[in-house]
């Protein structure tokens, strides 16, 4: 019998192409269906609390900020400070705690042949990203038609800043969940870690107000540079912005190449209840 080589193997269509992506989407969309139910409910406000719950959190440090009078270091009001500031830490930092310890509860879905680890990862972080996204529009077009703050200088920045911190956040919750499927320390190391990275993110200060050194320190955090650019996309005209978008672009890259390899790798050991 002759042997069949690489060459005369069957090459995926355009039409399987277009099957798989028809079936992941379907996949994808039953787990969010799934995960907003789960996490949510149906009682009360249901699955508002997705961006209610993240809006709560950034007015809440936006008041308190007020209240306390607190010096950022600029001329820029408080309201902005702590809206472009806060909403960067919630799309990204609780991204990680929601791929952590995921597969496990989670393992009687594997028994279906078109469920796999990735979809569970990717269920949870849409749904992650659409909470903080809404609730930094919503915020944003309340304060803007309160007078709080004016409308952005330049959307195209704001929107490049945004999705930047969101492939952040993507690549660094599929590491971390892959990884936690290895080893339990994980679980018990990013919850004082993402606590640990919050004075650190650019959140609660401008880069440009710090001495050269800490600035250069400061920078080697890809989010930073996210915060910086947002920022800049409000205020351009405000303050002085530092930031390397491609060296954030590099940094997510690689996490991502990590992150996919680390899933693959333990998506290969989970076994469906």
């Amino acid at each position: 019998m002759k042997e069949q080589t690489l060459a005369d193997s069957p090459r995926p269509s355009h039409s399987s192409l277009a099957a798989s992506w028809v079936i992941q989407r379907r996949v994808i969309g039953a787990l969010l269906m799934r995960e907003v139910i789960t996490r949510y409910g149906r009682h009360n406000i249901g699955f508002l609390w997705l961006f209610v719950e993240p809006m709560m959190f950034t007015l809440g440090v936006t008041a308190l900020w007020t209240l306390a009078g607190a010096d950022h270091g600029s001329n820029l009001p408080i309201t902005a400070f702590a809206l472009t500031g806060y909403s960067s830490v919630l799309l990204w930092r609780n991204m990680p705690g929601r791929c952590i310890g995921s597969v496990g509860p989670n393992l009687a879905l594997m028994y279906h042949r078109h469920v796999k680890v990735v979809d569970i990862f990717a269920a949870r972080l849409l749904l992650e990203a659409a909470g903080a996204t809404i609730s930094f529009m919503v915020l944003s077009l309340l304060f803007i038609a309160l007078g709080l703050i004016s409308p952005p200088e330049d959307i195209g920045k704001v929107l490049l800043a945004w999705f930047m911190l969101a492939w952040f956040g993507f690549a660094l919750a599929t590491l971390m969940g892959a990884l936690s499927e290895q080893s339990e320390i994980v679980d018990k190391l990013w919850h004082p870690a993402s606590y640990l990275l919050f004075p650190l993110s650019g959140a609660a200060f401008m880069v440009d107000i710090l001495p050269k050194t800490a600035q250069d320190l400061v920078l080697l955090l890809p989010m930073v540079h996210g915060v910086e650019l947002l920022r800049e996309g409000y205020f351009g005209s405000s303050f002085k912005a530092h930031y390397d978008i491609g060296y954030m672009a590099v940094f997510c890259a690689v996490l991502t190449l990590l992150g996919l390899a680390k899933l693959r790798q333990i998506s290969r050991t989970v076994m469906p209840e």
